[in-house]
């Protein structure tokens, strides 16, 4: 059985910055967890899509309109840290 993983805000921020970083095709240093994802071009197919990895990847089931409820990187991290907590 696999050990389950620890995640922090920033090992959460630091994921979904290369999530983010690919759909926006920039390299993740041109990412910053503060400023609002809509500023950098990131439509609603790549939000969805963006939903859709998080929940592939961490095995919980997040809004659809989550990556627009929490605007930011660093937001999407707190809620989606929030969200993991709660399952254990």
């Amino acid at each position: 059985m696999p050990v389950p993983t620890a995640h922090t805000e920033q090992t959460l921020t630091t994921w979904i910055t290369t999530r983010v970083a690919e759909y926006l095709r920039r390299p993740p240093t041109e990412i910053d967890p503060t400023t609002p994802l809509a500023e950098y071009g990131l439509d609603s197919v790549a939000a969805l899509s963006l939903c859709g990895d998080v929940e592939d990847h961490y095995e919980v089931t997040i809004d659809p309109t989550a990556a627009w409820d929490y605007p930011t990187v660093r937001a999407l991290a707190g809620h989606l840290l929030a969200e993991l907590e709660g399952q254990g």
